[in-house]
């Protein structure tokens, strides 16, 4: 009889433990989310991150119906913004707009707070996207290859901008240089929007921006564009050359997508991560994509999670081909 109540009394346990536990593994992602969620972007407002950070928030603040509030902390090449949502509890609240400067700055800083890879969860990437090489309007160049001719018989006169240290604005231009042997200062601002009025007025000759803002400026007639980093002509601006044209083996093609602190339930990180999905296949949220050169990119946390470790990678061997650190 005490051995029959015994056991009962562990089937009982059990059962009350079982049923805890499929109560509680759901209810992290349950209602989620039940308030607004901070998405921290690591450039100033009106770039082209910001851009797209604010299409697809307003997206989500719609399908979920709570905001998803795009906060900017701009500054040392996005790893203010990062360093905060590592920081974070890891509730699905506060989430991390991914760019290459995540990728590049494992490498380019050696000092670094945090291990990006270890300290984030991947949750979806959202699309890819070209930079193009836009130039003064005073600048004597319309192709490439006449820019890099002037840039030898003007060897340390010209200088470049970009959105900060660590970014694919950067890099792409470093990228450029140590492929070109072009002699090129270097001129960080705190984003690609605060640079423009700079290389309009050809206090700055070129920017390597992100297309949305340089398209955005090229089409608007401030400044000239000569070339996209893509390996081949981007489908939104096809007649725009490719730099590869000229210069043999040149790319950068950066992405975009979103991670959260380390930890983040994984519910959370589904649920945030089917409804990128859904977001890009909204014909009219990628057509806004479009407008700005994005191509969309759908992937699972996992592929997403590669795809940053391979661009680490990639991006470490171009710091060293380089022979840049900003620290």
């Amino acid at each position: 009889m005490i051995e029959y109540l015994r056991k009962a009394l562990l089937v009982c346990i059990l059962t009350l433990i079982g049923g805890l536990s499929a109560g509680t593994t759901p209810a992290s992602a349950a209602g989620y989310p039940d308030r607004p969620v901070k998405w921290l972007i690591g450039f100033a407002a009106g770039g082209p991150v910001d851009i797209v950070a604010r299409i697809m928030s307003q997206w989500l603040s719609d399908h979920f119906g709570q905001q998803f509030v795009v906060e900017n902390r701009a500054g040392s090449g996005g790893n203010i913004a990062a360093a905060a949502a590592i920081n974070s509890p890891p509730d699905g609240y506060t989430l991390l707009f991914v760019a290459p400067n995540n990728a590049i700055s494992t490498s380019l800083y050696k000092k670094l707070p945090y291990d990006f890879i270890r300290d984030t969860t991947p949750v979806a990437s959202i699309m890819q996207l070209t930079n193009m090489l836009v130039v003064s309007n005073a600048m004597p160049v319309k192709t490439v290859q006449e820019f890099i001719d002037y840039c030898k018989s003007n060897p340390g006169k010209i200088s470049y901008a970009s959105s900060g240290n660590g970014t694919s604005v950067h890099m792409s231009a470093e990228l450029f240089k140590a492929m070109t042997k072009c002699d090129m200062v270097h001129v960080p601002y705190r984003g690609s929007a605060i640079a423009f009025p700079d290389i309009i007025s050809n206090k700055v000759q070129l920017i390597f921006d992100n297309l949305p803002s340089a398209l955005e400026q090229a089409k608007g007639g401030s400044v000239r564009a000569l070339g996209v980093t893509s390996p081949k002509r981007w489908p939104s601006v096809p007649d725009v050359p490719a730099i590869a044209e000229t210069v043999p083996g040149f790319e950068s093609v950066g992405f975009y997508g979103i991670s959260a602190p380390k930890d983040t339930p994984p519910e959370i990180i589904g649920v945030l991560n089917k409804a990128i999905a859904e977001a890009l296949k909204d014909p009219k949220l990628v057509a806004r994509l479009a407008e700005v050169g994005g191509i969309p990119k759908p992937m699972t946390p996992a592929e997403f999670g590669k795809l940053v470790a391979d661009e680490t990678e990639k991006w470490r061997k171009v710091v060293e081909f380089a022979g840049v650190s900003v620290d």
